[in-house]
């Protein structure tokens, strides 16, 4: 653990609990004394981005480096030395947007880090399927966010209705990755057939996606569009409104920062700015709250998303969410009518504990409900997925590659493409041939 302010002060807290060795570096003398007196770790005085104090540490047999101090160029530079010294797993965590955008460079590529990890956008994704659907397939943190994941209903009117999946023709850029009917959800196969009202999650390259919506529904079916209104407009609210900037939705977001509303009204061109105080329940009449199907408070304050939580809801507002962080306040905002709570601290502990893995496992997370994991996995030589086309190799109904990192490049595979050592893949695994699957990329071919 590199840093141990808040942050990593809690992580390494938690994993200590869960029984991992952790050693934590700081270069505050006076954090690393109360990191030795009240956890069960060892702690370091010393830069993280310092190979000395990263030799010191022993990062050359660690599992997993997790850079987390309060500044984001510290956290990469230090990331990328663990990396390169050995460490098996790196992580940085970053604020600003600037790092995750891939448009103009990848700093994670460049940097060799697996990840980098923005907590105010992990509760951004949180709040966002939260809207969209709690069970959705959650692609966000893997392939680099450059996959999309859309659920939708199969209407009466659609022509898939009584095809199956391998007659409708579709783009080569998305996959139907999963189909729910009657409280039951599996992956996808090119023989499943679609009935009227199948709930289908298509996943793909953003275009591609879009594209393939008019195979299952028609204009008219589309339901109406939801108004979502967002209190606060820091970097959790921007990145919330900016996973939510759909037709699907019509985005109103408070922020009591002028120069903050006049970057955001560039970023995001497909939401209404206001410069106001969401705490005001004038503001709050005179902008719609009470009309929102759901209101979203982010303020950066708990008391202050508190607060407009409880106006929004008392003026009308169908769902209210709020981000809070301390646990104090747990008990007390669901009697205040509010309906969602995400917490940062929490956010960010499923993401790591999904990073805590074995073999060519690099992350993993399963799906509230279904027998369903999303696995990102390294491909290494001389295995079984190596060996023959995905056509070939016995997956379907039980794996859905959805995805293929090569070269720093994502794309969307087909039947005849085959893996290669150093290809990093996303997949959908049926969870009861979990193991099955695995050894196909952890076991060496005779």
């Amino acid at each position: 653990m590199l840093g141990g302010g808040t942050v990593g002060h809690w992580l390494a807290d938690m994993l200590c609990r869960k029984r991992h060795d952790v050693t934590v570096i700081d270069i505050d003398p006076n954090i690393v004394r109360r990191i030795n007196s009240e956890l069960d770790v060892k702690a370091i005085v010393g830069s993280a981005a310092q190979s000395t104090v990263l030799f010191q540490g022993d990062v050359l047999s660690t599992d997993i480096c997790l850079a987390v101090t309060g500044v984001d160029e510290v956290n990469i530079v230090a990331a990328s030395m663990a990396k390169a010294l050995g460490a098996r797993r790196s992580i940085a965590r970053v604020y600003a947007p600037a790092f995750s955008d891939l448009s103009t460079f990848d700093y994670r590529q460049h940097f060799n880090i697996d990840s980098l990890l923005s907590l105010e956008q992990l509760s951004a994704v949180t709040l966002a399927r939260a809207i969209r659907n709690p069970d959705a397939i959650p692609l966000e943190h893997f392939a680099r966010g450059q996959l999309e994941v859309y659920e939708m209903d199969v209407c009466p009117s659609s022509d898939a209705v009584g095809k199956k999946l391998r007659e409708l023709k579709l783009s080569g850029g998305m996959r139907v990755g999963s189909i729910q009917r009657e409280g039951r959800k599996w992956l996808a196969s090119a023989e499943d057939e679609l009935h009227v009202g199948d709930r289908i999650s298509l996943i793909g390259m953003p275009e591609a996606v879009e594209a393939a919506r008019s195979n299952f529904s028609t204009t008219s079916d589309r339901r109406k569009q939801q108004r979502i209104m967002i209190a606060g407009g820091g970097e959790t609210g921007f990145h919330l409104a900016r996973l939510l900037s759909s037709p699907d939705y019509r985005l109103t977001l408070l922020e009591r920062d002028l120069d903050r509303c006049e970057l955001l009204a560039k970023l995001l061109p497909d939401a209404t700015i206001v410069h106001a105080n969401a705490n005001r329940r004038s503001v709050l009449e005179d902008e719609g709250g009470g009309t929102a199907d759901f209101f979203v408070a982010c303020t950066g304050s708990d008391e202050s998303n508190i607060m407009a939580g409880v106006e929004a809801r008392e003026l009308g507002a169908s769902r209210v969410m709020a981000v809070v962080e301390r646990p104090d306040y747990a008990n007390v905002v669901g009697k205040l009518g509010i309906d969602r709570v995400v917490s940062e601290r929490e956010v960010v502990a499923r993401q790591i504990l999904g990073f805590l893995n074995e073999g060519a496992v690099i992350s993993q997370t399963r799906l509230p409900n279904g027998k369903i994991g999303v696995y990102e996995l390294e491909v290494s030589d001389r295995t079984k997925v190596t060996c023959a086309t995905l056509a070939d190799l016995p997956l379907s109904g039980r794996c859905l590659i959805m995805g293929i990192q090569r070269e720093g490049f994502i794309r969307v595979p087909n039947a005849d493409d085959i893996l290669h050592a150093g290809d990093i893949i996303v997949a959908l695994i049926d969870l009861d041939h979990v193991d099955e699957i695995l050894s196909l990329f952890n076991s060496k071919s005779s």
